[in-house]
């Protein structure tokens, strides 16, 4: 796994000793984790950009927002996912790929927090559900 700690590497420690909120990106197959401080970085696209990627690959990404007290998920499934054209089985999918990839990113990274997927992010969660 190659984790990129934006702005650098002293930076990102301190901000998780502080217990500063992070916004970290975690590649579909969990072998590129980008973390950054949420002040530096502002959003997961312009995190993206700032450690040399381009910010319209956002969609390849999982993308957390991260501190000491849980793991907030911003869950958007692309709609090309794996190539699933059923969009249930593609959310489906897109689901416990996440839930696999970002609890083993999150423990790599000294978090044992829960996974929480927000109110907001949940349309595409909830036709799980329906």
């Amino acid at each position: 796994m190659n984790i990129i700690k934006y702005p650098s590497e002293s930076e990102l420690n301190k901000a998780i000793a502080d217990k500063e909120p992070l916004l970290v990106l975690i590649s579909f197959d969990g072998k590129t984790v980008i973390a950054g401080q949420i002040d530096e970085a502002v959003e997961h696209h312009i995190l993206l950009m700032k450690a040399g990627f381009k910010d319209t690959d956002i969609d390849k990404y999982f993308r957390i927002v991260l501190d000491d007290e849980g793991a907030d998920w911003t869950f958007v499934c692309p709609s090309d996912y794996k190539n699933i054209s059923d969009k249930q089985r593609r959310i489906g999918q897109f689901y416990k790929d996440g839930f696999a990839v970002i609890s083993d990113v999150l423990h790599d990274l000294g978090y044992m927090v829960g996974i929480n997927i927000p109110r907001r992010y949940r349309r595409h969660f909830n036709m799980l559900v329906e």
